[in-house]
């Protein structure tokens, strides 16, 4: 059986299965430019630049601080951001929280609470800022943990599938070999850099590499296996 010879009933799920992860994949890349890397560029910092400061962060200032002096800045005033960083280096203690506490609420509170939904850590208590003004070491590792292990089983499930459909496909067997073996390697090198990238920031750009090789690959399996369900001749 071939991808070619499948009924038609099969060439429909697999194509509607292919393409459905293509379009998640795409809004996944979406999600990660607006949310780790637009932020940066606005102030001049590169995608391995950004890279680093999520994982490595950024050792010579405090995770608030930075912040503010990089991509939230823009939320902020001039003179907001002077007294949220003089509180910081004075030691941002808990009695002159209260000085500090309505620039957050209404600068960061929109996105930066339980209540928006977004997701992102939230900064509404004393509690929850001063978790972040302290030395900036990247991404924790909990965090590293729980993000590593749902990425592995997702993306191995994910791949499992795809490359089930590729398989069917009539490119010789050694290409084939070759692109059901290189999305897994990505993952290792995409997520296993995150970890040495936390201790090393040298290895950012194996992050970068790894998340690239991954795209590519899927969009191989997923162009090659749709071309030779719905395009492809009938060989003589």
């Amino acid at each position: 059986m071939t991808l070619r010879t499948l009924t038609l009933p099969l060439k429909v799920l697999a194509s509607v299965f292919l393409l459905t992860i293509g379009v998640a994949y795409l809004f996944a890349l979406a999600y990660l430019y607006l949310i780790d890397v637009e932020p940066h560029t606005k102030h001049g910092m590169g995608l391995v630049a950004a890279v680093i400061m999520k994982y490595y962060g950024q050792r010579d200032t405090t995770r608030l601080e930075a912040v503010l002096q990089g991509p939230m800045g823009q939320y902020v005033t001039d003179s907001q951001r002077t007294q949220l960083i003089q509180w910081i280096r004075q030691g941002a203690g808990e009695p002159d929280f209260a000085k500090v506490q309505p620039i957050l609420t209404e600068a960061c509170a929109g996105c930066h609470s339980a209540s928006s939904g977004m997701g992102l850590p939230s900064l509404t208590s004393y509690a929850e800022v001063a978790r972040h003004t302290v030395v900036d070491l990247g991404q924790s590792m909990k965090s590293l943990v729980r993000v590593s292990h749902i990425h592995l089983f997702g993306m191995s499930f994910i791949f499992m599938f795809t490359s089930l459909i590729f398989v069917f496909s009539e490119i010789p067997t050694s290409i084939q070999t070759f692109l059901v073996a290189i999305p897994f390697l990505a993952i290792w090198l995409d997520i296993g850099s995150w970890w040495f990238t936390k201790h090393d920031p040298m290895f950012a750009s194996i992050v970068i590499a790894g998340g690239a090789l991954m795209g590519l690959s899927m969009a191989m399996q997923i162009g090659i296996s749709l071309y030779e369900m719905w395009f492809a001749r009938e060989k003589a």
